[in-house]
């Protein structure tokens, strides 16, 4: 072997020497720019996110029980209530706001009386708001319109509707409503839900009411103290609620749509001549025996308790 040919060995003996050195540089910095976290944080990471997944899960299901709640016997327990109800001769059946729309004039007129009569009904006996009702139509010159009832004095208009419940505040709303009904809507009403609840003294439960007998169409079931009240005697809710409204949001959540019309004319007359706020005549009513109330299993507050105006 020569001397050049040794030379070249060295030669390449070295530069393989740096290649191997510069690839464990290129290795050490590689791990040193990558991050890998250790096994165990990872496996930690796992474990929460299954937690939550499982967590999410569990709450998923519990909505979808929740949802689907119906309360038990409702069935056979509404079927004997339109057997108590079949004569249809409660207040409500001859005095309902829906009979202050049976008259000869405009659609607009039709509109507001039953309106009228809506807000006047609040925490007043049907046979009170109908005497009301009819002397607004015959003594108002000019019989009850918008334009009427805003050029009659305050005085003669309590005089008027007295002894309605909560008559003075009642006054100034149907005053007020006059105003907004003439400025805004050309002297009709509301047309939807949402500008019906925006009108003094107008609560969900008239809204609802409204939409169904005023133009025909049902946007929800219209709770008042007499459905609000059977229907946590009945234990139609999956708790006691404390307002009609959140009773409203209940039923909805379980009565089949085709009854939401239905529910309200024949609870109120139900609750008018059977179920009583006070002294109810359990001893006549075919539930008795399946009625959580008739049974001694819901016990809900007195309402004897002070009035509050209900809108």
């Amino acid at each position: 072997m020569n001397l050049r040919s040794n030379s070249n060995i060295l030669e390449n003996v070295k530069l393989l020497g740096k290649s191997e050195l510069n690839s464990k540089k290129i290795t050490q910095n590689v791990a040193t720019e990558v991050h890998v976290p250790p096994a165990k944080k990872i496996r930690k990471k796992i474990v929460v996110q299954a937690a939550d997944e499982n967590a999410r899960a569990s709450t998923s299901k519990e909505e979808v029980q929740v949802s689907s709640w119906k309360p038990g016997n409702w069935p056979k327990t509404l079927q004997n209530i339109r057997e108590m109800r079949k004569n249809r001769d409660a207040p409500v059946d001859v005095m309902g706001c829906e009979k202050h729309g049976d008259f000869i004039g405009t659609e607009k007129d039709r509109r507001f009386h039953i309106l009228v009569s809506l807000m006047l009904s609040s925490q007043t006996r049907d046979q009170v708001t109908d005497a009301a009702m009819r002397k607004l139509k015959t003594d108002i010159p000019g019989g009850l319109t918008v334009e009427n009832l805003l050029k009659l004095d305050d005085g003669v208009l309590g005089k008027l509707i007295y002894p309605v419940g909560f008559w003075k505040k009642k006054v100034l709303y149907l005053k007020r409503v006059a105003e907004i009904l003439r400025d805004q809507y050309d002297g009709d009403i509301p047309q939807d839900l949402a500008g019906l609840c925006m009108l003094p003294g107008v609560g969900p439960k008239m809204a609802h009411l409204c939409m169904d007998i005023a133009w025909g169409s049902l946007t929800g079931i219209g709770v008042d103290t007499h459905v609000h009240r059977i229907a946590n005697r009945l234990g139609w809710t999956p708790k006691v609620t404390k307002v009609p409204e959140e009773t409203r949001k209940a039923l909805e959540e379980w009565m089949p749509r085709d009854l939401w019309r239905e529910i309200n004319w024949l609870l109120v007359g139900f609750g008018q001549q059977i179920c009583l706020p006070i002294g109810p005549k359990c001893g006549s009513c075919l539930n008795a025996t399946i009625c959580p109330y008739a049974k001694g299993e819901v016990k809900l507050e007195s309402p004897r308790k002070k009035k509050k105006l209900v809108e």
